[in-house]
C-alpha cells in the first residue's frame, strides 16, 4: 500500500483588518501596526465630559500643538503590549538576580557606611520623583491623541512605576528591610532644602492642562537632566570609591533611559517637522522647564558636595541631545 502525502497551501482571505489596509495598503501588517494604528474613538460619543464641556473626550484641541496625522508619533522600538511584556519580562530577570546576588553575598556589608549613607541620600528620594512621573505620564495616556503615541506613554507609566518599586527595594537593602531609609527619604522629600526644587517642579507638573507641555518638561527636559546625573554621581563618587554593588541595584535606571530616549526624540523630531509653530512653541516650552531643571540640579549638586563644573557636564549632554532632535538648548550654566 502506497501512501502519498501532499501539502497545500491556503491562502488567507484577506491579510489584515480594513482600518490597517486603508492605510499601509492589502498586505500583511506587523501586530504593531495592528495594535496601534487608527483604534483612537472619533465618532459615537453620547456626551462631552462634565468637567469639561468645552472639549470632546478625546479631542486634539488638548494641546496647542498641531498635527495633520497623530499616528505619525510613533514608537520607534515598535512595541506592544506582547512585546512591551516580553521584554519587561527579560529584564526584571536580569534584575531580580542582581538584587538575589547583592543581598544573599551581602555585599552592602562591604562597602564603607559614607558611601551607603550617600548613596540613600541621592536615590531614595527619587522614588517620590518616579511616582510623579508615573502621574504625568498617566495623565498624557488619559488626554492625548493617537494610541501610536498613547500606547508608549501607558508603558512609561508603568515604567515609573516600576522605578519608583526598585528604589524602594534599594532603600530597604540599605536599613536591613525595616523601611528607616524610607521614612528618611520621606521627610527629606518633604523638608530637606536639596529636594524642594524638584519637588515643587513636579507640583508645577501636576497642574499643567497642556498634555505636550507635560510630555516635553516629563519626558524630555526634566528625565533628561536627572538621569545623567544619577548616573554621573553614581559612577564617580560611589562606584569609582568601592561602591560597586550600587551600579548593580540602579542597572535599571540607565538601561531605561538608554531605550526610551529614542522614543522621545522620535515623537518631537516628527512634531518640529510638522510646522514652524510647533517648533516654536515647543521650543518655549523647553526653555520654561530647561531654567527649572538646571536649579533642581544645581541643588542636588550642592548637597552631594560636588563640583560646579558638574552642571555645565550635565547641560552639555542635554545639548548634545537637543542638537539631534534639531533644537538648541538654554544657556543657563553659571
Amino acid at each position: 500500500m502506497q501512501i502519498d502525502i501532499k501539502t497545500s497551501g491556503v491562502k488567507p482571505v484577506r491579510n489584515t483588518y480594513a482600518y490597517v489596509e486603508k492605510r499601509f495598503g492589502d498586505k500583511v501588517a506587523s501586530r504593531y501596526q495592528e495594535a496601534s494604528y487608527d483604534i483612537q474613538e472619533e465618532i459615537n460619543f453620547h456626551y462631552r465630559p462634565l468637567w469639561q464641556p468645552e472639549h470632546d473626550i478625546f479631542d486634539t484641541a488638548r494641546t496647542v500643538i498641531k498635527m495633520q496625522d497623530w499616528y505619525a508619533l510613533k514608537d520607534p522600538r515598535q512595541l506592544y503590549y506582547g512585546t512591551y511584556t516580553q521584554t519587561r519580562a527579560r529584564q526584571q530577570e536580569v534584575l531580580e538576580s542582581n538584587f538575589t546576588f547583592v543581598e544573599k553575598n551581602q555585599i552592602l556589608n562591604t562597602i564603607a557606611p559614607e558611601l551607603l549613607e550617600k548613596a540613600e541620600k541621592l536615590l531614595i528620594p527619587l522614588r517620590h520623583y518616579e511616582w510623579g512621573a508615573n502621574m504625568n505620564n498617566s495623565f498624557i495616556t488619559g488626554y492625548a491623541y493617537g494610541a501610536t503615541l498613547t500606547n508608549a506613554t501607558m508603558f512609561a507609566t508603568m515604567d515609573r512605576l516600576g522605578s519608583a518599586q526598585y528604589l524602594t527595594r534599594i532603600g530597604l537593602l540599605l536599613d536591613g528591610n525595616q523601611g528607616t531609609s524610607l521614612e528618611r527619604a520621606k521627610q527629606a522629600w518633604l523638608e530637606a532644602a536639596e529636594w524642594q526644587p524638584l519637588r515643587e517642579s513636579v507640583e508645577h507638573m501636576f497642574v499643567v492642562k497642556d498634555w505636550y507641555e507635560l510630555f516635553i518638561a516629563q519626558n524630555l527636559v526634566f528625565d533628561g537632566y536627572l538621569y545623567p546625573l544619577i548616573k554621573h554621581i553614581v559612577d564617580r563618587d560611589l562606584v569609582a570609591q568601592g561602591a560597586s554593588a550600587i551600579s548593580l541595584l540602579t542597572a535599571f535606571m540607565n538601561e531605561w533611559f538608554d531605550e526610551t530616549q529614542p522614543w522621545v526624540n522620535s515623537v518631537i523630531k516628527t512634531t518640529l517637522q510638522e510646522s514652524e509653530d510647533n517648533r516654536e512653541q515647543i521650543q518655549a516650552w523647553i526653555e520654561k522647564w530647561q531654567s527649572q531643571a538646571c536649579r533642581v540640579v544645581q541643588t542636588l549638586l550642592t548637597a552631594m558636595e560636588c563640583e560646579e563644573s558638574d552642571l555645565e557636564y550635565i547641560e552639555s549632554i542635554f545639548a548634545k541631545r537637543l542638537s539631534k532632535i534639531g533644537l538648541t538648548a538654554k544657556e543657563t550654566a553659571a
